[in-house]
């Protein structure tokens, strides 16, 4: 149970991060131009502090709203996308006044043990910050904005150690995919754990690096029907995509752009930014297959049992029970971007794969859908509008907040999304 000074340190440091977010935007950047893919962060902050203010004030003490309109105004349940740029917006010295105010609220009335649902609304509603969080990231990479500056950075060195190639041979056996109901805290998507029968399989024990992804692109696989599913010939064609977001021809080679400034493309990190489509392609191209979310949470959360099945004892994360951190994981924007494959190895699940947690997010071969049992909690949108609509990502990227990302988390987004910080890593046919 996490007791109420924790609860308080993960709601101060998620709002700190987000604030590092907007630090140093100018009001035309908060408002910003009108994509399908992006929010105005100025609407984004207020809707932070709407989404508290909603499921522990209103909803536990019923407080009465702290502006008026508030739900008109930040409820994305009821305001739609497009009109988040009409509706008329306080300015950011009133929004960020607003969000103090709720703030300093959820911590004062935090001031004895908290109720198990005083806990679960705490958690939810701070890792609901810390998914702005990760989004608002990625919106100042897909707007061109200056890279945000983190005190976490600091006094992190570079790393560069280079490829990881080679699988990882895991035995069939029955598996648990899903959470537990005794759990400390778990997404309505992760309910319940199930037993399901898996296959002997091959996963790649590191993501598809640039240098991979490149023989593709060098290769013409964006202009080779016979790589793509009809849904996703349809997409290239309607995006023209030629390589993935953000990289540009340099001579015979590339270069990325980030956060409005170009470097050399790193041979070594993982892929970034392409969708499913593109991921799924490349496998066609490389005789390889995107894993299953079931066997991504094999390789990352299990151990070999004497037998030769996989182990029956599930892991938190792929090294164990011990909490991320900069050694273990490339998570909580630290280094403000991804590194080589080959680094964090004492971060490795126990066969021997790399990184399954943080660096990108990995595309699966799975449709987001609800395990049985599945109901939906207090955030009702969060997952049942989407099912049958998404495909899974699993592991977290460089920016993902690492309390809120473990072997079980279920990351959704629609295949033709390459804004996001994700990548992929492949299984054998």
């Amino acid at each position: 149970m996490t007791d109420a000074t924790q609860l308080i340190a993960m709601l101060q440091d998620s709002r700190a991060r987000t604030l590092e977010l907007v630090a140093g935007l100018v009001p035309d950047q908060l408002i910003g131009p009108r994509l399908d893919i992006v929010n105005p962060l100025l609407w984004e902050i207020g809707h932070l502090a709407w989404f508290h203010e909603h499921f522990i004030l209103r909803a536990l003490d019923g407080a009465a709203p702290a502006i008026a309109d508030a739900d008109a105004v930040y409820n994305s349940a009821v305001l739609a996308h497009d009109d988040r740029w009409v509706r008329a917006l306080p300015p950011l010295a009133d929004t960020l006044g607003y969000m103090g105010r709720v703030h300093d609220a959820l911590v004062r009335r935090l001031d004895g043990t908290p109720t198990r649902e005083e806990a679960y609304r705490y958690r939810l509603t701070t890792y609901h910050e810390d998914m702005h969080g990760e989004a608002f990231t990625y919106s100042r990479q897909t707007l061109g904005y200056p890279a945000p500056s983190f005190a976490a950075s600091a006094g992190l060195a570079p790393v560069a150690e280079g490829p990881w190639p080679g699988d990882a041979a895991i035995p069939g056996g029955t598996f648990r995919l899903g959470a537990e109901p005794d759990a400390d805290f778990v997404f309505d998507n992760e309910k319940w754990a199930h037993s399901i029968a898996v296959a002997p399989f091959k996963i790649a024990r590191a993501p598809v690096t640039n240098a991979e992804f490149a023989a593709f692109v060098e290769a013409g696989g964006y202009r080779e029907p016979s790589f793509w599913d009809a849904e996703g010939w349809r997409w290239r064609c309607r995006t023209g995509a030629e390589h993935p977001a953000h990289w540009q021809r340099d001579g015979a080679g590339w270069r990325v752009s980030r956060f409005g400034g170009v470097a050399d493309l790193a041979p070594h990190q993982p892929v970034v930014h392409v969708s499913w489509y593109e991921a799924a392609a490349y496998c066609a191209f490389a005789g390889r297959r995107l894993p299953t979310e079931a066997e991504w949470e094999v390789a990352a959360s299990t151990a070999p049992a004497p037998d030769g099945a996989i182990g029956v004892t599930k892991s938190r994360y792929p090294w164990g029970e011990t909490a991320p951190d900069a050694r273990l994981a490339n998570l909580d924007g630290g280094r403000l971007g991804c590194v080589d494959v080959a680094a964090h190895a004492d971060g490795d699940s126990a066969w021997g794969c790399r990184q399954m947690l943080g660096n990108v997010w990995e595309w699966t071969a799975s449709d987001f859908l609800p395990y049985p049992g599945f109901s939906p909690d207090v955030y009702r949108e969060y997952s049942e509008p989407a099912f049958g609509t998404r495909k899974v990502l699993r592991g977290g990227a460089w920016i993902t907040r690492g309390r809120m990302v473990d072997n079980a988390y279920r990351n959704f987004f629609t295949p033709d999304r390459r804004d996001i910080y994700a990548g992929f890593r492949t299984a054998a046919r």
